[in-house]
């Protein structure tokens, strides 16, 4: 029996295939599957199975596509029923104690709701042993903390809440060496606190996850306390994932569109993925500036609306990786890129936007976009405090007659809220270079 987990880095998430005796099955696929199908190629697999811990809320799953390809069987809660979100795609439903077996192992499944109300926990067991010997645990129980109970709203939370502090207790019950295998890790919003490490046991988790020695009244406030922002495009992943994410098709959006035309254009979102620096030396009036690297998908499917098409503006042509990154949460639209890049554009003489880096901030407005955590730790004086994620809906109460300083801690989000600032007409938008981090430096030497 092997174990073997994939990452996708932006998102913090993790998914796995367990393997025994040729045949595969597949926990939390994410929407790009080419991964599982050629992993179980390599290992000379055959992928049986599909598992769904619960309804995501911060990836499109990719489920739907893995068993259109492998002809494996989709097995997901029967605890949707009655719920806000309900799967609607053909499945076998599971219950507790209900088992998906992989060669001579078995998955079964156990009920642990609390981030989700349907939410399924996998216990593995070898065969003829009484005793599993792990817990594909899903988005609850994390290393070292656990997930969210807020995904539902205000009205839900609190019992949810309620129904995390029995699921810690029935899991309190298996033995300590059961080893725990969490659907994400640092850097996911599914869940605050989370250790830099892959996986854990139980018996560490009993010791050193801080909710584990809690009573009831204390873990519920202090569950609810925990919970970061929650990203604007939750509700719509967790609706797509319901429906089932269509199959992707990755040559969609891989053409060139031509700069005339591109400027042409109406009613389409214009992102450019270039590195901060490239985008405030000139860029396409517009567009909105989201620069790839690890924490890409999630900006943009918490800034960028899914039914507005894509035009991507990179240094010179397409970029499977970005367009991937788009697919994960659920941004399909896109229409291609900017045929030549940037350059062509001003090689065409088309407008040109500029934003300037500075190291002062005068007497402009200055916009700190990072979040509560972050300016705990300090602050430039008098600055005004919108996350970067609440921007879109605080921007019409921001005054235009005054220069603005967007600041973050390094420089990416300053560029992504320059950039929507000046997309909604604001004429005089400066960044911080640097960030905090070159603020700070310059005062305490």
């Amino acid at each position: 029996m092997k174990i073997e987990r994939f990452e996708v880095e932006g998102l913090a998430q993790y998914s796995y295939v367990v393997s025994d005796g040729g045949e595969a099955v597949v926990v939390d696929a994410i929407r790009d599957v080419e991964r599982y199908l050629t992993y179980a190629a390599r290992e000379g697999l055959k992928i049986t199975a599909v598992l769904e811990t619960h309804i995501h809320a911060d990836f499109a799953a990719g489920s739907c596509e893995l068993i259109a390809r492998t002809g494996a069987t989709l097995a997901v809660s029967a605890y949707d029923a009655g719920e806000r979100y309900v799967y609607a795609m053909p499945h076998r439903a599971l219950r507790e104690g209900d088992a998906v077996r992989v060669g001579n192992a078995f998955l079964r499944a156990t009920h642990t709701p609390g981030h989700t109300p349907e939410h399924l926990s996998f216990l593995l067991y070898e065969e003829g042993a009484s005793e599993p010997v792990a817990l594909f645990s899903g988005d609850f129980l994390f290393v070292g903390s656990l997930g969210r109970p807020d995904l539902l709203g205000e009205d839900a939370k609190l019992e949810l809440a309620r129904a995390m502090y029995r699921s810690v207790q029935a899991v309190k019950t298996l033995p300590d060496k059961v080893k725990i295998y969490p659907g994400h890790g640092a850097g996911s919003l599914c869940g605050a606190g989370m250790s830099e490490a892959a996986e854990t046991t139980l018996g560490v988790e009993k010791i050193a996850n801080p909710f584990f020695a809690l009573g009831e009244q204390t873990f519920v406030a202090e569950l609810l306390e925990s919970v970061p922002a929650l990203p604007a495009y939750y509700p719509r992943m967790k609706s797509l994932n319901a429906a089932g994410a269509a199959v992707l098709d990755l040559e969609a959006g891989a053409g060139g569109i031509a700069v005339h035309r591109a400027h042409a254009m109406k009613d389409v979102t214009l992102l450019d993925v270039r590195a901060v620096s490239s985008f405030a030396e000139g860029h396409v009036p517009g567009a909105v500036s989201i620069a790839r690297g690890t924490s890409f998908a999630l900006w943009a499917g918490w800034l960028l609306d899914a039914s507005s098409p894509i035009v991507l503006v990179t240094d010179d042509g397409d970029d499977v990786e970005v367009r991937q990154a788009l697919s994960r949460v659920g941004l399909d639209l896109v229409l291609g890129h900017l045929e030549g890049g940037m350059k062509a554009w001003v090689a065409a003489g088309l407008p040109v936007g500029k934003t300037a880096q500075v190291e002062e901030v005068g007497e402009a407005v200055v916009l700190d976009v990072r979040n509560d955590a972050e300016r705990s730790y300090g602050s430039i004086p008098e600055s005004l405090h919108v996350m970067l994620g609440d921007l879109p809906l605080a921007i019409d109460t921001l005054s235009k007659e005054k220069a603005i300083v967007t600041v973050c801690e390094s420089g990416l989000r300053a560029s992504i809220a320059a950039s929507l600032l000046e997309r909604a007409g604001f004429s005089d938008v400066r960044m911080l270079e640097g960030g905090m981090g070159a603020w700070n430096r310059t005062r305490t030497v």
